[in-house]
């Protein structure tokens, strides 16, 4: 898969693609359905495919501070986009000067003058262009004008970024595995907390998110733990991946303390994890946080949390 960051990556002997735009935060089975069609009709026509999607997230530059929490690093959503047999990733910086242009000057100016476009991809609420004032009526006038098919693929179950969101946001981690086909997935980097998940036998890894991360609800969890690559950041234990035991809060039984994701890796007292990029994947919610009244109290709980951690995810 190629990727591009902006219209200056583009070729200048790029010939006719099929494209499909969007942000594609999270890239759920919504997502994936659009990709599909649009993979499949580049392969009917025997051109490439192309995914346009936006960097930073446009809400976040139309309306400064109202970026909604990511359910993917652009990192992870550019491999997700590949997973589903797209050619081309563009990243487009959403600028202030990109969110003014009409539908039809980000028409002519991103789809025909630069990815020369045979057909356009696009939900049935697709919308784009200054104040979001292009739909998919006016995207078949512009294709008409500009020799370029329209597809719309319909919603999958109302499924949206929006729903998957308030489905993490609740802790419903099961109906975000059905909305998204997989887990969905916090990462960050290891750094050194309070260590007390180690004074009490339970040595986690405290994990520093990117700004805007979407973090489930607070609670324990069962899920996975694995190193992945990411710049030069050191990757330890490669191709490894851990059944988990997850806690996202500020610890009641431990006052002042903030708000972390902190994961321990089942029957693993061993790992050396500070400074590598770490990916936590959320199976299901076992409880809610408790402030408990001794610290007996507490690793009676954590063996409980633990046992039916292991019962779901191995």
């Amino acid at each position: 898969m190629q990727s591009w960051r902006g219209l200056d990556d583009v070729p200048g002997d790029w010939g006719r693609s099929v494209v499909t735009i969007g942000v594609f935060d999270g890239v759920h089975r919504g997502h994936q359905a659009l990709l599909a069609r649009t993979v499949a009709a580049a392969r009917a026509l025997g051109v490439p495919s192309v995914a346009v999607t936006f960097e930073p997230h446009p809400a976040e530059v139309v309306r400064p501070g109202s970026q909604p929490p990511r359910l993917t690093t652009a990192r992870r959503r550019a491999e997700l986009l590949e997973a589903q047999g797209v050619d081309v990733v563009l990243v487009l910086p959403f600028t202030v000067d990109l969110s003014t242009l009409s539908p039809a000057d980000f028409a002519q100016t991103v789809l025909v003058d630069r990815l020369h476009v045979a057909a356009v991809l696009a939900g049935e609420n697709f919308a784009f262009g200054h104040r979001a004032a292009g739909d998919v009526e006016i995207l078949r006038t512009l294709g008409e004008k500009y020799d370029f098919g329209v597809e719309v693929v319909p919603l999958l179950d109302g499924l949206s970024s929006t729903l998957v969101r308030r489905q993490v946001a609740s802790g419903d981690m099961e109906a975000a595995t059905v909305s998204l086909g997989r887990p969905h997935r916090v990462e960050g980097v290891v750094v050194r907390g309070y260590q007390r998940g180690r004074q009490l036998g339970f040595p986690t890894a405290n994990v520093e998110t990117p700004p805007h991360t979407a973090i489930p609800e607070d609670g324990v969890y069962a899920g996975w733990l694995q190193c992945i690559p990411v710049g030069n950041l050191p990757v330890a234990y490669e191709g490894e991946r851990w059944p988990a035991a997850i806690s996202v809060g500020t610890n009641p039984t431990f006052e002042g303390v903030p708000r972390t994701v902190e994961a321990y890796a089942l029957d693993r007292d061993d790992l050396e994890l500070y400074g590598t990029h770490v990916a936590v994947d959320f199976a299901a919610r076992l409880r809610g946080n408790t402030k408990f009244d001794s610290i007996e109290a507490l690793i009676a709980q954590i063996h409980a949390d633990v046992a039916e951690a292991r019962r779901l995810t191995t």
